[in-house]
């Protein structure tokens, strides 16, 4: 059988971890949350929710999964906590199945701009949208795509296939993100979209700001389903997990704050509103480039290419960690090749994949309570597996795990500072529990 891989290097470790972090979450989802939420007070919020819960969940599964140094279904232990595992898996593999069809349609988008495809008035471009998402055959077409892009890295192991990868793509997206910021900031009319992003309006906090924020924070950080854990099973005895932690989080705000710095100046310039919602990136920002670069034709065209390959960039290096979580559990618990595993996952992650985007428009009978199996899968992981995975995640750290395992991973066995460990051990127990728990109950209007 295969040995386990690992991870060659601290800055691969980083990147690959970060880049598991860094998806459609931060350049889609973090922008019309702050729209919808009072600009900067909402990032302030997010910060304290970063700081106070996300990064001691994050730390709860790296401990977890280098502790083990196995895959995920393991790492837990026996029965009944290996059920997280087991959950953790399954929640990666279906948000995969519906995250790449949002990959498919980023691909998609990057044609449709080279083609010239997405010009006119906002009127075509909301029916350029609608025309491909009810098409029976392409977006089907470019989810596939998505996942055999995906396959390819994932079969050339840890080192070859995810950190290479990773050390690659993770360079030209910060590039790539601060090229469309500088043109951004060009723009007439460009520092209300910063204003906007830094000067706060408490005016717009309600109590749902708090949970949008501590949801965006569990989203992004990618904590609950059984990635981190498993990417921290490749982690080497070296590696400081808390520095690692602070420098992943890092990472990911920076990049929703630039993915901010794009979107906002643009959409002040032409007086596009920034709290339109789920439709911004494909339907609202063709026409904003379109509109704010009118006067240079060309540089307008190019920044659409450009804002499109970015988000290829962003959903391939999300998609790859939760292909790697089901392809370790398979090859490992079912004793195979990592090719093999590799090749299982795929094809199911294209059945589920296609099943989810026919399910928007082409075959509406593909429901799960009264939903598309799109939306169904969005919302269990979303509204249940995932919160419920960190909840039990920080659980088993804090009240199951011996405090000395917890300890020598925190402190590299003794040789790095134990200064913050009881400040963890208390987060751990009770702060990121009781987090997670509120933001289960009130997605259910029950507080």
């Amino acid at each position: 059988m295969e040995s386990r891989g690992a991870f060659a290097s601290k800055i691969g470790i980083v990147l690959a971890t970060a880049g598991s972090a860094v998806g459609l979450g931060n350049i889609w989802r973090f922008p019309y949350e702050t729209g919808m939420n009072g600009g900067a007070a909402f990032l302030l919020i997010y910060l304290g929710c970063l700081l106070i819960l996300g990064l001691p969940a994050m730390l709860c599964e790296f401990i977890v999964g280098r502790h083990a140094q196995q895959n995920a279904t393991r790492a837990y232990g026996g029965w009944p906590w290996k059920f997280v595992g087991y959950m953790g898996v399954f929640t990666g593999f279906i948000i995969m199945g519906f995250y790449s069809v949002v990959a498919g349609w980023t691909l998609q988008y990057v044609f449709a701009a080279v083609a010239g495809h997405l010009q006119g008035n906002a009127d075509a471009i909301q029916q350029y949208f609608t025309d491909f998402t009810n098409n029976p055959v392409k977006p089907v077409m470019w989810t596939l795509l998505f996942l055999c892009i995906t396959h390819f890295v994932i079969v050339h192991g840890v080192q070859k296939g995810i950190e290479k990868a990773s050390k690659i793509m993770m360079p030209v997206l910060f590039l790539l993100l601060l090229l469309l910021v500088v043109c951004s900031l060009m723009l007439p009319g460009s520092m209300k979209g910063v204003e906007f992003l830094f000067h706060p309006d408490f005016s717009k906090v309600t109590a749902s700001t708090f949970f949008d924020a501590l949801g965006q924070t569990f989203f992004t950080l990618s904590t609950g389903m059984a990635c981190l854990v498993t990417y921290a099973s490749y982690f080497g005895k070296d590696i400081n997990l808390t520095r690692s932690a602070f420098q992943i989080a890092a990472i990911d705000t920076l990049v929703a704050i630039l993915s901010g710095l794009v979107i906002f100046p643009a959409a002040f310039s032409v007086g596009v509103q920034p709290d339109l919602g789920p439709s911004l990136i494909f339907i609202t920002l063709p026409n904003v480039f379109q509109q704010a670069f009118a006067p240079v034709p060309v540089v307008g065209y190019l920044i659409g290419i450009i804002f499109y390959v970015l988000l290829v960039l962003a959903a391939l290096t999300s998609i790859i960690s939760m292909h790697e979580t089901p392809t370790a559990f398979v090859s490992e618990e079912f004793r195979m090749g990592r090719k093999n595993g590799a090749r299982i996952v795929t094809v199911l992650a294209m059945i589920t994949g296609a099943l989810c985007s026919l399910s928007l428009g082409p075959v509406p009978e593909l429901q799960l309570f009264g939903k598309s199996l799109f939306d169904f899968f969005d919302f269990l992981s979303a509204n249940i597996l995932l919160t419920l995975g960190g909840f039990l995640t920080s659980i088993y750290v804090g009240w199951v795990m011996p405090h000395k395992a917890v300890h020598d991973q925190m402190t590299n066995w003794g040789t790095l500072s134990s200064r913050y460990f009881h400040l963890f051990v208390f987060a751990a127990k009770y702060v990121c529990p009781l987090g997670m728990l509120f933001i289960f109950l009130h997605q259910f209007g029950w507080v």
